[in-house]
């Protein structure tokens, strides 16, 4: 089985409006990891990785949750530390830490591989020495008996967004992928506000605790002004979905909405953060899949 290898940076184009994680459709700098200077105290960074796999025995994923079938997997052979980290403080809703890492598996809902067959899972990054996709590796290598292999892992690229860069946008349409759980959303999941607020405490724990430190922003006047972006429409389901868990034996609620949301008024200086949500994901359970989100911004 291969290391993750190093990526080199990318090149920025600037012209793509859609934002949509992972390989091809990333919008990148050319910024590089690890760079430090006294600009990047507004820079958010992540990693992308191709994890390729083969099946061992007949394999069938449900049709809600392959990314939590994995996480099961995953859980017996990653450090602790890095699968289930916890801390005595922390912002509300992130008593617990979140992962440094995220599984993007929704492409595997419902689908099933026979023996020998091929199949891919990605996994994005947010730690600042690149470590963590490695440890994820070694996890997987490290679980007998799941019926299927870790073959290979490819990085896909860097992603770093200037969180102060504003960005003329009037318009912005929301998908929300998977199934998205927000704290604070029970009145009106749809609402802006609490979209952005559960973005912003995720972006800026990531970068806190795995990248380069606290950022510089103004979070209190972000979290008031989101409030001035209107709900033009939403069309959003809610979704029941339910995982057993296999060490304590416990039924935990894992679903939410689903669907997508527009948005309106002067979302400049919200677009930055919104493209890095659609690399960290956004709400509970993001790190096995929930919460993924792409978003159309227009002028």
């Amino acid at each position: 089985m291969k290391q993750p290898a190093r990526e080199e940076p990318a090149h920025h184009d600037g012209g793509d409006r859609r934002e949509r994680p992972g390989h091809e459709d990333s919008h990148q700098s050319q910024l590089c990891p690890g760079e430090r200077t006294e600009e990047n105290a507004t820079i958010f960074r992540a990693r992308a990785h191709r994890f390729h796999f083969r099946a061992l025995a007949p394999l069938r994923f449900s049709s809600d949750k392959a990314g939590n079938t994995i996480r099961g997997v995953l859980g017996t052979g990653l450090e602790e530390r890095i699968f289930r980290p916890h801390s005595e403080t922390g912002p509300s809703g992130f008593a617990d830490p979140p992962r440094p890492f995220i599984l993007r598996a929704s492409h595997l809902n419902g689908r099933a591989f026979a023996p020998g067959d091929a199949f891919y899972l990605d996994v994005h990054t947010f730690d600042l020495e690149g470590n963590i996709a490695a440890a994820v590796a070694r996890g997987f290598a490290a679980v007998p008996r799941s019926g299927f292999e870790l073959e290979d892992v490819i990085a896909g690229g860097n992603f770093s967004m200037d969180l102060a860069s504003k960005e003329a946008a009037r318009s912005l349409v929301v998908r929300f992928v998977t199934v998205t759980e927000l704290k604070g959303a029970a009145e009106d999941p749809a609402a802006f506000s609490v979209l952005f607020a559960r973005v912003r405490d995720r972006i800026a724990t990531l970068r806190r605790l795995y990248g380069a430190g606290p950022l510089a922003a103004d979070f209190l006047g972000l979290g008031e002004r989101a409030r001035n972006i209107r709900t033009v429409r939403a069309n959003l389901t809610h979704r029941r979905v339910l995982r057993r868990s296999s060490r304590t034996g416990d039924v935990h609620g894992i679903g939410g909405f689903e669907g997508a949301a527009e948005y309106a008024g002067d979302l400049a200086e919200f677009a930055p953060w919104l493209r890095a949500a659609c690399w960290t994901g956004v709400g509970r359970h993001t790190v096995w899949g929930n919460g993924e989100i792409e978003c159309v911004f227009a002028a």
